[in-house]
């Protein structure tokens, strides 16, 4: 691996013939030798290249050896390169003391050993080598560290979501079986007291009026174990990018005004009412039955959530989009958890929940983005909300245009 890494030297001398000899003695296949003959032309290689070694001769016309040596400690990209001598000085005289405290790491002395020349630029080689081998691994070591703290992170993300996903299934199935078991209970014990009457013989209990009666309470029970099943299986279709539309032309206010009448009997069961304050016709292109399943949820939640209090109904156009607002004067919605009601089984008013998977405004809310559009809440505690369906109407302007002249 160290025989890969080339190895850069630079040898400095005002004598061409010194050069020339110095270059034959250090050259080898895996070394790349450069030359300058004074200082200057030195310091210009020295910042065009990444050299191993610099050989310097001291005595030069203007800057020295020692003055070049200096400069290059005092550079970022130079100071690092070992430096060594070449002198012809005796060796009684103080020139090894000042090469060293300019930078030297070594000397060679005039005439030069050849033995001593190669194996001392070798050894510098080696350890250039050996220096860059190192900076590879230390920078490996780096990334290593580097992405296993991306890997952490992502681990402990993933750790996260499953931890969140592994409540999330818990509180599903807590909410399921408790949510299924409430009709299933309802059919069991209407399903064994009409067998303790049929084993007494007791065929009065099975009067017209009163199988009227058993038969709406088998609906209703039914009817819950549907909606719940529904709700299961629209969360997976969402979740597996299947939910399916088949949007086609009809009048959104048409819509609105038959539910009103259909929960009309709802709301006067509980002791109050839904009130349609404005129903203009508006003609789109939706799923009529997705739409219809978002509207009955708001209408639901107002008549769940609203006190007793009217329950207040508006369709209308405003700036190309179709509107349709459900206010309540209930118990409200805090600013905290306007967000969490559209999440999945979050039921924020538990106190006055009546059943349910909590699923309805995360469904109603993927709905209505499915089609463009998107539901708004504006609520205060303690002062009712108001859930206002926004759907785009692009396209279908003309014909609204046409509804409106057919009613006027």
């Amino acid at each position: 691996m160290l025989s890969l890494t080339p190895a850069k030297l630079l040898i400095v001398d005002d004598l061409p013939e010194n050069l020339l000899a110095l270059d034959a003695l250090i050259q080898g296949e895996d070394r790349e030798v450069h030359q300058a003959q004074s200082a200057e032309a030195a310091l210009s290689l020295l910042l065009e290249h990444e050299f191993a070694l610099a050989i310097l001769d001291v005595q030069m016309p203007g800057m020295n050896g020692f003055e070049l040596a200096e400069l290059m400690r005092g550079t970022e990209k130079t100071r690092n390169i070992p430096i060594v001598f070449v002198t012809a000085a005796g060796r009684e005289m103080n020139y090894a003391f000042k090469g060293y405290e300019s930078g030297a790491v070594d000397f060679l002395h005039k005439p030069l050993d050849t033995l001593a020349v190669k194996s001392k630029v070798s050894v510098f080689v080696d350890l250039y080598r050996q220096r860059k081998v190192l900076d590879r691994q230390l920078q490996a070591l780096e990334r290593s560290r580097q992405e296993q703290e991306i890997l952490l992170g992502q681990l402990q993300t993933a750790r996260c979501e499953l931890e969140h996903a592994v409540r999330m299934r818990d509180d599903f199935m807590s909410i399921v079986s408790h949510e299924v078991r409430t009709p299933l209970n309802g059919l069991i014990l209407e399903t064994q007291l009409r067998k303790m009457h049929l084993a007494r013989g007791n065929l009065g209990a099975f009067s017209a009026d009163k199988l009227q009666a058993m038969v709406e309470r088998d609906e209703r029970q039914i009817n819950s174990l549907i909606r719940l099943i529904e709700d299961m299986l629209d969360v997976s279709r969402i979740r597996t990018g299947k939910l399916s539309l088949r949007p086609r032309p009809f009048d959104l206010g048409q819509l609105v005004q038959g539910l009103v009448e259909n929960f009309a009997a709802q709301a006067t069961a509980q002791g109050t009412q839904i009130v349609l304050q404005r129903c203009q016709a508006l003609v789109g292109e939706w799923d009529e039955f997705r739409i219809e399943q978002v509207l009955a949820n708001l209408l639901s939640n107002a008549l769940r959530y609203g006190e007793r209090q009217p329950v207040e109904v508006r369709v209308f156009e405003q700036e190309g989009m179709a509107w349709v607002q459900v206010q309540d004067h209930g118990i409200g919605i805090s600013a905290a958890n306007q967000q969490r009601i559209f999440q999945q089984f979050e039921r924020v008013a538990t106190q006055h929940a009546s059943g349910g998977l909590g699923l309805g405004l995360y469904i109603s809310e993927q709905i209505v983005h499915a089609h463009g559009g998107r539901i708004q809440v504006h609520s205060e505690v303690g002062e009712g909300a108001t859930f206002s369906l926004l759907l785009p109407l692009a396209g279908a302007t003309e014909q609204n245009d046409q509804v409106r002249a057919t009613s006027a």
